[in-house]
């Protein structure tokens, strides 16, 4: 008998909660295949088999917390099926077989087919309908099927409303929650329960806020010189790279100037020490379905445009499809977000700690400009924000950070020898 345990992660993680299994007891597994996904903090890992044989005993279901090495699960190594196809008995293999059985066997598989309930009397439904209605707070095996063989799909999830008048109370209601409750009797509300990655978000976000003593500074860029170069040489530059050029090349090709200007915003504090990073690993924010994640440009000082611009569409992909790996959201060493790309003209970033710096990109706008004392002219101006730790970062360092990125986008051939 073999046990499933749940494996070391990465040096940060200690423990994860079973977003669904992929198999049920009484499934064979082959060795190497996907067992069940697990939600971390940071990304979803499937968790596969160690050996081949039987899936014999679930421990842990979905939604439950488990902490790494608990042991989860057990297979029946060695087995070709489940209890019902071991071998007979050898009375049972002398007997001379019915001409029925052929036939009492297909009907017994189509049975099993058409059943809509798992071995273990659990409701049959894919893995996206599964993680729906645990967001929604649905029971499964409430939500109607037109699926042929009774499996619930997520489109059945999302189009099932419960018909029931007011909604159970969960069984251990926070009292700030009963209070709502009984202050705003019969209103309509829906309960969903957040992912982890989202109380990890929410859990971090809060310890910057009481850990760091954050600050932000705010400035203004003058973005004509960027979106000129880019109408000019966009399309000789898809061309020759098979890459867009967007505005995260240069902006990412400025910060790792300007961070050799300012070192300080490229440390952290551990402890009493002060470690200054002599490496340029660049996270970009990207939002996710399931929230904000933060994977990492490696080495962007050694990057080109085209470097920078391909490996940011890359880990967005694998980002939005859930399939970053926890090496490529570890280790960065700043920060750059674009709340612009939702219409953001200001905003505040939070600190990605352990990082003690950020740059929020937004919204850009055209707004006039004063040119000199007699003209204006309407210009496509986009507003800056750096937060920063004021623990290590004084407000010269961050200011002169600022107007370092300012200036080399307003000049962005500076940038081919700055950067």
């Amino acid at each position: 008998m073999a046990e499933i345990k749940v494996p070391e992660l990465a040096e940060s993680i200690s423990e994860g909660t079973i977003a669904q299994w992929l198999k049920q007891p009484g499934d064979y597994v082959e060795q190497g295949e996907y067992l069940l996904e697990l939600e971390t903090d940071k990304v979803n890992v499937e968790l596969t088999a160690e050996e081949s044989g039987v899936l014999k005993e679930v421990l842990k279901d979905s939604g439950d917390t488990v902490q790494v090495g608990e042991v989860i699960g057990t297979i029946a190594a060695g087995e070709a099926g489940g209890s019902e196809s071991a071998a007979p008995a050898p009375e049972q293999a002398s007997a001379p077989a019915s001409k029925e059985e052929p036939a009492a066997a297909a009907q017994k598989e189509e049975a099993v087919k058409e059943e809509p309930k798992a071995g273990n009397g659990r409701t049959i439904a894919s893995p996206a309908a599964r993680k729906l209605a645990r967001e929604k707070g649905l029971d499964l095996s409430e939500i109607p099927t037109v699926d042929p063989l009774g499996r619930v799909r997520k489109q059945d999830v999302a189009s099932y409303q419960k018909n029931d008048a007011p909604a159970s109370a969960p069984k251990a209601a926070p009292k700030a929650n009963a209070a709502v409750q009984t202050e705003q009797p019969g209103k309509p509300v829906e309960r969903e329960r957040m992912s982890r990655r989202r109380q990890t978000i929410a859990k971090r976000l809060v310890e910057v806020q009481q850990t760091a003593a954050m600050l932000t500074t705010f400035n203004e860029v003058d973005m004509t010189a960027v979106m000129d170069l880019r109408k000019r040489r966009k399309d000789a530059f898809l061309e020759q790279n098979d890459v867009k050029l967007g505005f995260m090349s240069f902006f990412t090709k400025a910060v790792v100037a300007a961070l050799k200007k300012y070192p300080l915003l490229n440390a952290e504090i551990q402890g009493d020490e002060l470690v200054l990073k002599k490496f340029y690993d660049i996270g970009i924010a990207v939002a996710a379905n399931e929230g904000l994640v933060v994977p990492v440009v490696r080495d962007a000082d050694r990057l080109s445009f085209a470097g920078i611009e391909k490996e940011i569409g890359h880990l967005a992909k694998k980002a939005r499809d859930n399939k970053l790996a926890l090496s490529e959201l570890q280790g960065g060493s700043f920060t750059i977000t674009n709340g612009g790309t939702f219409g953001s003209l200001l905003s505040t970033p939070i600190l990605n700690s352990p990082q003690v710096g950020i740059l929020g990109m937004h919204k850009i706008q055209l707004r006039p400009v004063a040119i000199d004392e007699e003209r204006f002219e309407n210009r496509p101006m986009m507003y800056l924000a750096l937060s920063y730790d004021h623990r290590i970062v004084d407000g010269k360092e961050a200011v002169g950070f600022l107007v370092t990125i300012k200036n080399l986008l307003e000049d962005p051939e500076q940038l081919l020898l700055e950067g």
